[in-house]
């Protein structure tokens, strides 16, 4: 950890279709290997098919979904005398949203059959609907940040 300079952080720039700095870094995050044309064709697709299903714009349900899978608390095991304690923190701003991003593509690839673009699209409607796998884990972790309050203290 520095003493006096913090690096600076790098801007990213919007995504060229919607202008969008949070597009842009989940298509960083979809990306792999260095492809990103596909996984902004993923992106564009599944934006597609939520505009059909559900006839609203889709960077909309697109940041709705984003905003209801951040958590706001999670655990971190401190190491306390010999014992290892599970101790709730909130979360930073940054931090929310990549957890956010990393859980809504994770739990989509994860989902059967179809391809990448209409398995993100249906869990990006299922977390805009504030259902699904997402919000399960978001509130899983909650519920276990909760479960450790009592740890908080060790918080430093």
């Amino acid at each position: 950890m520095p003493r006096r300079h913090y690096p600076k952080r790098k801007t990213q720039l919007p995504d060229p279709k919607f202008k969008s700095n949070l597009a842009a870094k989940f298509i960083n995050n979809l990306m792999k290997e260095g492809k990103k044309n596909t996984a902004q064709r993923i992106l564009y697709g599944a934006f597609q098919i939520i505009e059909d299903k559900l006839k609203k714009p889709p960077l909309d349900v697109f940041n709705k979904a984003i905003e209801n899978v951040k958590p706001d608390l999670e655990v971190k095991s401190r190491r306390v005398g010999g014992a290892t304690y599970q101790v709730p923190i909130e979360v930073r701003g940054e931090r929310k949203v990549a957890l956010a991003i990393r859980w809504i593509i994770g739990f989509a690839k994860s989902r059967q059959g179809k391809s990448m673009s209409e398995k993100l699209a249906d869990e990006l409607i299922d977390t805009y609907n504030k259902t699904g796998t997402s919000i399960k884990k978001k509130e899983d972790t909650r519920k276990m940040a909760e479960a450790n309050k009592a740890f908080a203290h060790y918080k430093w």
